[in-house]
């Protein structure tokens, strides 16, 4: 395995004394001009859509500086089985996230339902590399990443439908997805809220092999949105992480949109992975729209982790097929910014990857399709049969002395007595 990232070029942080990079502009790749007002400054979208196709393909990424970390357009072959195992679990994600659509618009689910359709490069280019014991941090489109880490797909559509057999026994809902077998985190409904939490689990892999002397190794991988980038936690937890060498690895997944604000216009600079430099780590920009180029970025940053060389900041540039969320009409997003991403789709690109290499048929990947559909269709009729919580359920989870606030006299849950709810919502 290498030992540095091939599929991006690696900015290292600035000496105290330096005052620019040297030697990292590849000569291919023109400069674009940052005062230039008539081009973007960024792939992203803007107010009037333009793509400068004039460049080369990663030339356009964004606004260049005399430091550039554009990807490499060779990637390492991956063997059939490999293949596969992404293939499915892209496959596994796209179709569960239509599904929850069609569930949404039959009013099994409620409340905010955020899809990740368009973005499973990052969700399976970084999940499957890990082991059971590795820790992800998600946010509120947090159903695909823990699909990814194998919570079963049964277990996730139950807590969207609000039933006891989810994952957080229906109390949790679309936005927050947990499992401590999994080691799925959670979701966080607030932008921000798991990078702290990601960074306490990465500081406890860290206190258990150098205080404790455990054999551990383990990562954690923080998934946030562009959206957060700008936000304190994000700042504070790239400090401490870089300052005390922590294995984690924060995945910034930037769909170039806030709900309806663009990133452009959000943001003094837009290229999130300089900011991982500014505190100490290594920052790298990757094609998120590709799960092999994902894949090998994610490969060196997640080894660095375990081998105690500290974190990394990979920005992601992908983007989302659907609005916000399921209530969200997506009228604000130019029809031809969605037609460009869409010819991107990141499956399909696989697809055609495997097949033109001979890794598997066509019938192969049918068969791959065919079977998670019917566990998607078995996931919906599992977590429909599932029985809704019990009132007694209402407090629990909540204290944490299960003997206080919640707990009678009599040692029953006072949720329980008719009058506890009076004067307010019937649950």
């Amino acid at each position: 395995m290498a030992t540095a990232f091939s599929a991006a070029k690696l900015i290292q942080p600035l000496p105290l004394n330096s005052r620019s990079y040297t030697n990292t502009t590849p000569q291919s790749l023109p400069l674009l001009d940052p005062l230039k007002p008539t081009s973007s400054s960024f792939l992203g979208s803007t107010t009037k859509l333009r793509f400068n196709h004039s460049l080369p393909k990663f030339a356009r990424h964004a606004r260049r500086s005399a430091s550039v970390n554009a990807v490499s357009e060779a990637v390492k072959l991956i063997t059939r089985e490999e293949g596969l195992v992404l293939y499915e679990d892209m496959i596994l994600g796209r179709s569960f996230e239509d599904m929850c659509a069609q569930m949404y618009y039959r009013g099994k689910m409620f409340g905010f339902v955020h899809l990740y359709n368009g973005q499973e490069a990052v969700s399976t280019g970084f999940i499957k590399l890990l082991k059971k014991e590795d820790c992800v941090v998600s946010t509120y489109r947090d159903h695909v990443h823990a699909l990814s880490k194998g919570v079963p797909a049964r277990a996730v559509m139950s807590e969207l439908f609000g039933k006891t057999t989810g994952c957080c026994r229906g109390q949790g809902g679309s936005m927050h997805m947990f499992s401590k077998e999994h080691n799925v985190l959670g979701g966080f409904a607030f932008i921000g809220e798991g990078i702290p939490v990601a960074t306490g689990a990465a500081f406890t892999s860290k206190y258990k092999r150098e205080v404790l002397k455990e054999d551990c190794d383990e990562v954690t991988l923080a998934f946030f949105g562009d959206g957060t980038c700008n936000n304190g936690q994000f700042f504070e937890c790239l400090n401490m992480a870089a300052l005390w060498k922590l294995p984690i690895v924060f995945v910034v997944e930037n769909n170039l949109w806030a709900i309806g604000m663009s990133h452009l216009r959000s943001t003094s600079d837009p290229e999130i992975w300089k900011k991982g430099p500014a505190f100490g780590m290594p920052g790298v920009h990757v094609d998120g729209m590709d799960v092999l180029k994902v894949r090998e970025v994610a490969t060196e940053a997640v080894m660095r982790a375990r081998r105690g060389e500290g974190p990394t900041l990979v920005e992601c540039e992908t983007y989302r097929f659907r609005g916000h969320s399921l209530a969200d009409p997506d009228e604000l997003r130019d029809p031809a910014e969605k037609a460009h991403y869409a010819a991107r789709d990141p499956i399909a690109s696989l697809k055609k990857y495997i097949i033109e290499n001979n890794l598997a048929s066509e019938a192969e990947l049918k068969s791959i399709e065919k079977k998670i559909d019917e566990e998607i269709e078995e996931a919906v009729e599992f977590a429909d049969e599932s029985p809704l919580p019990p009132r007694s359920q209402l407090l629990e989870n909540v204290f944490a002395d299960p003997k206080g606030f919640g707990i009678g006299p009599d040692g029953r849950y006072r949720c329980e007595d008719p009058k506890f709810t009076q004067g307010t919502a019937h649950v």
